[in-house]
């Protein structure tokens, strides 16, 4: 197992309130040994206006997936925050809810690199991102 906190499915989705989190309903809704997971809806809040998911959108449950999952390995009154984010927009979605899937590439004592792959309901990958955090 990576995490260095204990924490529920529960205090990570609090973790959202108020924030840009929970603005766009991002959901975290599993985690492993290795792996966090969070969803997040393709509607109005996180459309382009074409009607398809905003790339920033799905850079935003990136982030979202890579800081957290950067915060849970670490200890004490450490903090994570992003210093790269890159994502390659793969294939288009319309509606539904995307699930972002967060590993560790590397988990240092001051920077991270994190994988982010997002999927749509039909568990085709849509984005494929990679964030390095810093942590402080």
């Amino acid at each position: 197992m990576i995490w260095k906190r204990a924490v529920t499915l529960e205090a990570l989705n609090s973790m959202g309130e108020g924030n840009m989190v929970g603005l766009l309903d991002i959901r975290f809704e599993r985690i492993t040994d290795d792996a966090l997971e969070a969803t997040m809806p393709v509607d109005n809040r996180t459309h382009q206006p074409f009607g398809l998911l905003h790339g920033g959108a799905s850079v935003v449950l990136a982030e979202t997936l890579g800081s957290v999952a950067g915060y849970l390995c670490t200890e004490g009154e450490h903090k994570v925050v992003g210093v790269e984010v890159n994502a390659n927009h793969i294939r288009s979605v319309k509606t539904g809810r995307v699930r972002g899937v967060c590993r560790a590439l590397h988990t240092g004592a001051r920077h991270q690199v994190w994988q982010i792959d997002i999927f749509d309901e039909q568990d085709r990958l849509c984005c494929s991102s990679r964030l390095t955090t810093a942590v402080v």
